[in-house]
């Protein structure tokens, strides 16, 4: 059974830093696409940010030049470094992960809350 455990987030002020951590457990043969995605109160939910196999990456315009996303396939782990917070980016973070065999796993989902 593929499991997809969650860690970091908080409350931090703005300005300041987090990282979130992603892993993935289970029988699967490999990863094909890792991305995080958030949901603040109200709003939709919105894609942060993609990592492919081939390791090139991609971002909402809302965070470029301030977040950060990495793997480490062996690991099956997936991290998103999150710099200078703003009070908007306050929302519950989630990671999934694209597999082959064909799945598409999702983390618990983490609070990242910025103060202002």
């Amino acid at each position: 059974q593929v499991q997809v455990v969650e860690s970091g987030g908080g409350l931090v002020q703005a300005g300041g830093s987090l990282r979130l951590s992603c892993a993935l457990s289970g029988s699967i043969f490999s990863i094909n696409e890792m991305h995080w995605y958030r949901q603040a109160p109200g709003k939709q939910r919105e894609l942060v940010a993609v990592m492919t196999s081939s390791g090139s990456t991609n971002y909402a315009d809302s965070v470029k030049g301030r977040f950060t996303i990495s793997g480490d396939n062996a690991k099956r782990t997936v991290y998103l470094q999150m710099n200078s917070l703003k009070p908007e980016d306050t929302a519950v973070y989630c990671c999934a992960f694209v597999t082959t065999p064909w799945g598409n796993y999702w983390g618990q989902g983490t609070q990242v809350t910025v103060s202002s």
